[in-house]
């Protein structure tokens, strides 16, 4: 924007981009606040928050030079008690771990999900690097990671916010070296649409 000669045109898109970059940061913002106190739920169905975030992780993807496909079947009649914003970090957080998972040009990552016996079951799937089955019990421990950057804090504040604010549970229930990984979300079901 600085650029005396910028066509009229990308200063339009940078305005735009810049727009966005202060949306995400009051987003974060305002998880790191939610945090910090008891966030109001809200019983509301979890299929829009879910395909919000795949399709933004859908525009992400390219620009890691990876071709993913992001499959997600989400009944829309499934309702949660949820802090919106805090659920969508959770589905965040699992979405960029499974594509940072995926080393090769190309793989793909599935969230399915489904009800019974009063719960809501979410499931993320990646055809990545997968976990050995002795680094299980670590994954969500604070400071573990296996990427080269990042503090490895990601998994263990989804975990938090799963269990401690949506009185669910978050856990790694498969994973094969060099076949991928799933993690499952259960949370308490409201009612249905």
């Amino acid at each position: 924007l600085k650029m005396p000669d910028l066509p009229p045109d990308q200063e339009e898109l940078a305005l735009e981009e810049v727009g966005k970059d202060i949306n995400r940061l009051r987003l974060v913002a305002n998880r790191f606040s939610d945090i910090g106190s008891l966030p109001k739920l809200d019983v509301m169905p979890i299929a829009p928050i879910v395909y919000g975030m795949a399709e933004d992780m859908r525009h992400r993807i390219p620009q890691q030079g990876k071709r993913v496909t992001l499959d997600v079947d989400v009944p829309s009649d499934l309702k949660a008690p949820l802090n919106a914003e805090l659920f969508e970090w959770v589905i965040e957080n699992l979405l960029k771990n499974a594509l940072d998972a995926i080393e090769t040009d190309h793989g793909a990552i599935a969230i399915t999900a489904g009800s019974a016996n009063g719960r809501i079951r979410i499931d993320v799937r990646d055809t990545g690097k997968g976990i050995e089955r002795s680094q299980w019990k670590n994954v969500f421990r604070p400071g573990y990671s296996t990427k080269k950057r990042g503090w490895g804090l990601g998994l263990s504040l989804a975990k938090r916010i799963v269990e401690d604010y949506h009185g669910g549970s978050l856990t790694l229930t498969q994973s094969r070296v060099g076949h991928g990984t799933t993690f499952r979300i259960e949370l308490p079901a409201g009612e249905r649409a």
